[in-house]
């Protein structure tokens, strides 16, 4: 599931050309805003290859893995009072103390999240973020909606990571006008992504393998295992955005 969600990622950002939107009776329900979704995705395109992949190239180049490793590990420790929060408003008050555990092992003993401890410990790693939070209250379905520079999203989850900022300190310092954290995860994030380039530029149509990868990562960490096929019915109601 991580590569495919690696694989998603970076389909926003890699190179190819998209193709035209269907007409609206051949549209995935799932994707009812498919012209604007296309056209914001080649902007992101377009900014990924003149600005962020050079970029990510160089580092991968300069830097050695070990330390690639320790960055990575940083920002993913950094991330984990946003699920810490996440996790309690789900009413999973047990998994919240184990991921705070994890986060105090890392931190403290592991040179403010460098060094993995917790993983060496066996200690499981959570995933939940306010966008899950809201599926978890009942918003199951919601309309696919790609962002500006962000990427793939619906809009339950654009809101939902507009709730998770308040609480994640690089998006807190970048309000404050810092983006020294922000940037530098965006960079090894996606210089992670680097040896995918390839396989998304030979999909058959980028876009689409982006959005129903993306989709059904979500659907995944919504209802795990048992994740049904979505609702297109309900996608296609007028009030359910």
């Amino acid at each position: 599931m991580r590569r495919l969600l690696a694989a998603c990622l970076l389909a926003v950002l890699a190179g190819g050309c998209a193709t035209s939107a269907p007409p609206p009776d051949e549209r995935d329900p799932a994707d009812p805003w498919e012209p604007y979704n296309r056209t914001m995705w080649t902007f992101n395109v377009a900014v990924d290859q003149a600005i962020v992949r050079p970029v990510a190239v160089g580092y991968d180049t300069v830097t050695p893995g070990p330390v690639q490793t320790g960055v990575r590990n940083f920002f993913t420790n950094l991330r984990s009072p946003v699920v810490i929060i996440n996790l309690l408003l789900q009413g999973r008050g047990g998994d919240a103390g184990r991921e705070t555990g994890r986060f105090l092992t890392n931190t403290v003993i592991g040179m403010g999240g460098l060094i993995d401890i917790a993983s060496f410990e066996g200690m499981e790693k959570y995933n939940a973020d306010f966008g899950l939070t809201l599926a978890s209250w009942g918003w199951e379905d919601s309309r696919f909606f790609v962002l500006p520079f962000l990427g793939p999203s619906t809009v339950r989850d654009g809101l939902g990571r507009g709730a998770d900022s308040q609480a994640n300190i690089e998006w807190r310092l970048a309000g404050d006008g810092s983006y020294y954290l922000l940037g530098i995860d965006v960079i090894q994030t996606r210089a992670g992504l680097l040896p995918l380039d390839e396989q998304i530029r030979d999909a058959f149509d980028p876009y689409s393998f982006m959005r129903d990868g993306w989709l059904q990562r979500r659907n995944y960490l919504i209802h795990g295992e048992e994740a049904p096929l979505p609702d297109y019915d309900a996608m296609l109601d007028d009030e359910d955005w």
